[in-house]
């Protein structure tokens, strides 16, 4: 900025600056010992003069001659701050991402529990074993159950003896075919007395229902263990179910834009020290109600999980996105917003600026906005200056290519 804008835009400023700089001369003087005319001789009066004409010619140095540059810039800054710049929507494939907090479940989890009383006779395995199914985890000695089995196994044996007894007597006509009948039913019920003997004291014990990984162990070896009482727990981390929210809006567009986008649909796992999971996800399930409280609804995304990386009770954020093709997009900060309602400027042909409505689409992009309806790829939108025009205004512009802008979205806007 030149001294004669600076004066003229900063008067008071100026004054004080001449005044402080006129009195540090005259203290200079007084040091340097100059003689001063006296105030009522004809010396001072023509020093005054001097001065005043001094003083005229600066005032219309800053004020006169500078008049034309100065009015030339406030021109020129006048024509700067109503620059227009025009743009035009564009149709381009845009991916569209949402992020969810989400909880990370085994596929199968469960309570491992004794199913008779007795003491913790053997623990078979470690925490954190691998284990396929059908191995034994724990052996639990239960000394009723053993004695049980003795017992029925014995009167099987005497109901097989007396079974045979009675068929000799019918072969000799001693016995009826009755008797022979009953004592085959007896048999029959002693063997299954037996049986369930056998399997009661099976069931002490513990096998692992499928492959998985051991928790950590609940009870030591030698314990006192009840009917139901857990000794640990299993899970199944082939296949990981991961939980999350979803709001309401974005599920009703997810529905209805499942079929058309569902080939583009992606499902990925960002976890909790910010990598992304190497394994694709699908949604698995989504459930039947809503949460009223929250108006939020569950979903599903099953993730497999090979390398067994995923554990039970893990945190995540699951990222759903798809793409829009050809869809119409421009930048947000050539719209502004009304009432809740969102519009643009559109200048036509003739220069003339009209007020647009548009209805945009509810996907939660940084710095465009995806057009629905209102205005296509063949209008001209007002990028800058937004709030120098009015309906109905016609202004000169500067048009800028779609490309450009869309290529420099982090610009601020206006």
């Amino acid at each position: 900025m030149s001294l004669f804008a600076f004066v003229k835009r900063r008067p008071v400023t100026s004054l004080i600056m001449v005044v402080a700089l006129a009195g540090a001369v005259g203290f200079g003087l007084y040091k340097m010992r100059v003689d001063i005319p006296s105030l009522h001789s004809t010396e001072i009066y023509a020093h005054l003069d001097d001065i005043a004409v001094r003083l005229k010619q600066t005032k219309e140095q800053v004020f006169g001659k500078d008049k034309s540059h100065s009015g030339e810039g406030e021109e020129q800054a006048h024509g700067e701050q109503h620059k227009i710049v025009v743009t035009s929507p564009k149709a381009k494939d845009v991916v569209i991402r949402r992020k969810y907090v989400s909880q990370i479940h085994s596929q199968k989890h469960i309570d491992v529990c004794a199913l008779e009383n007795g003491y913790l006779q053997e623990i078979l395995v470690r925490e954190g074993q691998a284990v396929k199914k059908g191995d034994l985890l724990f052996k639990i000695l239960p000394t009723l159950l053993q004695a049980k089995l003795d017992s029925k196994m014995a009167e099987a044996q005497l109901a097989g003896l007396e079974l045979n007894f009675s068929k000799k007597l019918s072969a000799e006509n001693v016995v009826s075919t009755n008797e022979v009948e009953l004592k085959k039913a007896k048999l029959a019920q002693a063997k299954a007395e037996a049986e369930l003997a056998k399997a009661e004291l099976n069931f002490a014990n513990v096998r692992a229902p499928f492959d998985g990984i051991v928790d950590s162990l609940h009870e030591q070896l030698g314990s006192l263990i009840k009917e139901g009482d857990i000794l640990t727990t299993l899970s199944d981390n082939s296949v990981m179910w991961v939980y999350f929210n979803v709001p309401e809006a974005d599920y009703l567009e997810y529905m209805a834009e499942l079929d058309q986008h569902k080939e583009d649909e992606k499902i990925e796992l960002v976890l909790a020290n910010g990598t992304k999971f190497p394994q694709p996800g699908k949604i698995g399930a989504i459930e039947a109600t809503f949460n009223n409280e929250t108006g939020n609804i569950p979903f599903r995304a099953d993730f497999p999980n090979p390398k067994g990386l995923l554990r039970h009770g893990q945190t995540g954020t699951v990222v759903m996105s798809r793409t829009l093709h050809d869809a119409v997009v421009i930048p947000q900060r050539a719209t502004f917003e009304i009432l809740a309602k969102r519009y643009a400027f559109v200048v036509g042909e003739d220069g003339v600026v009209h007020q647009r409505d548009i209805v945009i689409g509810n996907y939660g992009l940084d710095d465009i906005f995806v057009i629905k309806e209102g205005i296509d790829v063949n209008d001209k939108i007002i990028l800058e200056g937004i709030g120098q025009v009015r309906d109905g205004d016609k202004v000169e512009y500067e048009f800028r290519d779609p490309e450009e802008v869309l290529a420099n979205l982090k610009y601020k806007a206006e």
